[in-house]
């Protein structure tokens, strides 16, 4: 009988989640396909692994058995895989990260170029997803590690299983159209009666705005509801409303955006997070570039939160 590791991953997310549907989200395929392997898994192992109960799924007794193989299984590999780098004298390795916009545009081409310079045998591959998701990728799997984000008035629950640490400290500025705000600085109060483009209130942006703007006392009027900030950005320079935008989401920025200093910035935190048990030699050069393309560009960060 041979065990694919691809296959037992996904039969631990049938375990932790329940139903086909929620196994195949947290691991970025789609449900057919998921219900596919789970099939060939079973005709690899000879036995029956689940059952459907109505929308969810049941293990049986075997697929508990093996489901628990499985964890102590891949957490094997995870060292061996750490073993074969520290013993290599020099570093090469695959690495998956989870990205989102302002960072794959702000950080990441300078952090990756040196990296290719220093250690040309570590190939990092991202993934673009919500903020949001990417901390739950890691510790799936899916991923090696991703960039996460705490909001200064929405700071995040955090994993046990995962550690973070900290590569820049940002702080968010008004976007608004080109000589809307003749003023080097304006706070929140001001932008109280201009139209808001926003992302939703379960991003954590969104949150995090909304809760700054009701810290200042008003509730913003949002006539446009949009996910990325490369569209808000957009929509402000069409004269459409305004926004708020991090320093590395700057880049992102068109030539009829004004860009003013908030008297009172929220700020926001952006961290690697990886799994506590995972410190391969690799990630740890990957952090390092990151760490040092924040600093050149002013955005500096402390120690690695615990």
């Amino acid at each position: 009988m041979e065990l694919s590791l691809h296959r037992l991953r996904m039969l631990r997310e049938l375990q932790r989640r329940g139903t086909v549907t929620a196994a195949a989200a947290a691991l970025h395929y789609t449900a057919s396909a998921v219900s596919q392997q789970l099939a060939q898994l079973e005709r690899d192992v000879g036995a029956k692994l689940f059952e459907r109960l109505g929308r969810r799924v049941q293990l049986t007794e075997l697929g508990v058995v093996l489901t628990e193989h499985a964890e102590e299984i891949l957490k094997s590999v995870e060292r061996a895989t750490m073993a074969l780098e520290e013993a290599q004298e020099g570093v090469t390795a695959r690495l998956t990260a989870g990205v989102w916009a302002s960072v794959a545009s702000g950080l990441l081409p300078f952090a990756l170029s040196a990296l290719a310079r220093e250690h040309p045998g570590i190939e990092v591959r991202t993934k673009e997803l919500a903020p949001e998701e990417t901390a739950g990728a890691v510790r799936d799997g899916a991923l090696d590690f991703s960039f996460v984000i705490d909001y200064s008035d929405y700071p995040m629950p955090w994993d046990p299983a995962l550690t973070r640490v900290v590569i820049a400290v940002e702080r968010l500025h008004a976007a608004v159209p080109g000589g809307t705000v003749p003023a080097s600085t304006v706070s929140l109060t001001e932008l109280a009666e201009h139209p808001w483009i926003l992302a939703g209130p379960r991003s954590h942006f969104g949150r995090a705005v909304r809760l700054a703007c009701q810290r200042h006392g008003f509730e913003p009027k949002i006539n446009h509801e949009v996910g990325e900030q490369a569209t808000a950005l957009a929509m402000v320079d069409a004269g459409l409303g305004v926004t708020l935008v991090s320093d590395l989401g700057l880049s992102l920025r068109p030539n009829g955006v004004d860009i003013v200093a908030l008297t009172e910035p929220p700020m926001r935190t952006v961290s690697i997070a990886h799994r506590t048990a995972s410190t391969r030699p690799s990630l740890q050069l990957v952090i390092d570039a990151v760490r040092a393309a924040a600093a050149a560009q002013g955005l500096g960060a402390a120690a690695p939160l615990p």
